[in-house]
């Protein structure tokens, strides 16, 4: 009875303190607010939405691709009637030359810049003679490839026309945690404005360690859904600000889980192609492996797995099975770290390494090349 008394007494106060409004309402309504108030907390990603939506658009290409003529030269002899006739051949077909036909392609992206720039993905817009870019709003604009960036996958697009144009406002990628919420924005199959949500699931995802060895890409990993289509809109965080632009998902077994470029990264990449349409990489010409101890336990530094010849690490003196521990002094994690410290260096500036060798420290001074000039020897 004393406990009873205790509670209703509580309850008493606690109106109290609400204030009349909260004395006077009926039961109903007071059953009624929770609901309200539950649905207007999952009610961000709707504002999400609403607020970059508009700039999300779909990108269709039209490429000329060459299908190879039926028959060859080594055919030729063989055309000749009486040849033909002679080796009991059926009457033939005069050889057809090559032929062109239009390849056409879709994918996502979305505007970050009022001058009308867009940013997609490289694989969505290379080798296109002909872009255009469908607006939420239905306008279908002429867009011109301002320039691609094969190792980032990352591609500008300028549309053709004057605006006014809605703009999607970029993030902070360096701000996410692991379990932040994410949506993903984008037109699968062709399905405008598809939106689905999820979580970042983890970061720094080298894309080598997905298989793709010849990008140079540190991922945000989501469960959110990314589907043929996504390729260029953005991931954006609880706010609709732009974190990371959806690039890839893994089918078959493990199926479920997208990847997104950090934001920060790509904007790095639009600055450079935007002012001269290409994009500087540096490289030092070794292929690196994770250090592992006597246990095989994962410890910090990045081992050389080889050299390559002639390269900015042949010249310095640095040997296959070197361990790299330190980049200006810098501790060096792992191989992706190390690869962003190059990068981050860039090319022809001289950088001190520190690394490990049979047991001895060495440090050496190594200058960073030009990553399509070393690649094409």
């Amino acid at each position: 009875m004393a406990a009873a008394r205790v509670r209703a007494l509580a309850l008493v106060s606690a109106l109290a303190l609400a204030g009349p409004s909260a004395l006077s309402a009926s039961p109903a309504r007071a059953q009624s607010a929770a609901p309200a108030a539950a649905l207007a907390r999952q009610s961000f990603v709707a504002d999400a939405v609403r607020r970059t939506g508009p700039a999300v658009v779909t990108i269709d290409t039209e490429r000329n691709v060459v299908v190879p003529g039926s028959g060859g030269l080594q055919q030729l002899p063989f055309m000749d009637p009486l040849l033909r006739q002679f080796f009991g051949l059926p009457p033939g077909q005069a050889p057809q030359p090559p032929s062109q036909r239009t390849e056409r392609g879709q994918g996502s992206g979305f505007i970050y810049d009022p001058a009308g720039l867009l940013i997609t993905n490289a694989h969505v817009v290379e080798g296109s003679s002909r872009v255009v870019v469908g607006l939420p709003d239905g306008r279908r604009v002429e867009g011109k490839v301002v320039g691609t960036d094969n190792v980032t996958d990352l591609a500008v697009v300028r549309l053709e026309r004057a605006g006014p144009w809605p703009v999607a406002r970029l993030g902070n990628s360096d701000a996410l945690q692991v379990g932040d919420w994410v949506i993903a924005v984008g037109n699968p199959f062709g399905l405008d404005n598809t939106v689905t949500l999820g979580i970042v699931s983890s970061l720094n995802r080298n894309a080598a360690k997905l298989g793709i060895t010849d990008k140079r890409l540190e991922l945000i990993q989501t469960d959110a859904a990314i589907n043929p289509g996504n390729s260029g809109g953005p991931l954006l965080d609880a706010s609709g600000d732009v974190v990371g632009i959806n690039t890839l998902v893994r089918s078959g077994p493990g199926a479920g889980l997208g990847f997104a470029i950090p934001i920060n990264r790509a904007r790095t990449i639009a600055q450079q192609l935007v002012a001269s349409g290409v994009v500087s990489h540096a490289m030092i010409g070794v292929s690196l492996e994770p250090v592992r101890d006597a246990n095989g336990a994962l410890v910090s530094g990045a081992r050389v797995r080889s050299v390559m010849p002639s390269g900015p690490a042949a010249r310095a003196g640095v040997q296959a099975g070197d361990v790299i521990t330190a980049v200006g002094g810098q501790p060096v994690k792992d191989p992706a770290q190390l690869t962003q410290f190059v990068e981050s260096n860039g090319v022809g500036r001289a950088m001190a390494l520190s690394l490990q060798r049979g047991g001895q420290q060495i440090n050496l001074q190594v200058i960073p090349g030009e990553l399509s000039s070393l690649m094409a020897r």
